[in-house]
């Protein structure tokens, strides 16, 4: 199974795909989706959505995994950073995929073991789950994947619960 993982952001929006069960390194890809601060805000959203549309042509991933907000002080941050979520789960629910919400403690979770990770620790264990030899860059990809992997972990977990449960 193809999987899109989405860390959404205004500014930089971070996208991975991963093969699930099987797949080895050479079966990842990554990448960022940037808009300039000098660009409108509308084409900024429209840019990300645009360019979501096109990686997901290229990909074909089957489900994808994006990251639910979690602001504590930044309102405004918050709401901006929201709007260009919006922009990406459009661009994934127009083209019939599946879509998939995680916590940032989930993802944390599923990919470390340890809900309160720091960024460091999740982005090491990404490139070491993944077999990479290096971290992928920059940051919002890596956390893209991280995205990806957390439905990879929770999709085998349910499984094995549906396994037992027969």
């Amino acid at each position: 199974m193809r999987i899109l993982g989405i860390d959404p952001g205004l500014a930089s929006t971070g996208w991975g795909i991963i093969v699930y069960p099987n797949g080895g390194p050479g079966d990842v890809s990554w990448g960022t989706i940037t808009t300039p601060s000098t660009q409108p805000f509308p084409q900024r959203l429209s840019h990300i959505y645009h360019a979501l549309q096109d990686v997901i042509r290229r990909e074909k991933p089957e489900a994808v995994s994006i990251e639910q907000l979690f602001f504590a002080t930044n309102v405004k941050t918050a709401i901006v950073v929201a709007q260009a979520r919006g922009a990406a789960v459009l661009a994934t629910a127009e083209s019939g995929i599946p879509v998939f919400e995680y916590t940032p403690l989930q993802i944390k979770m599923a990919v470390s073991g340890n809900g309160r990770a720091s960024k460091e620790q999740v982005q090491k264990m990404v490139a070491v789950l993944l077999g990479l030899r290096e971290i992928p860059r920059p940051d919002h990809a890596a956390d893209a994947l991280a995205a990806a992997l957390c439905y990879a972990h929770t999709m085998k977990t349910d499984m094995l619960k549906n396994l037992i449960r027969k």
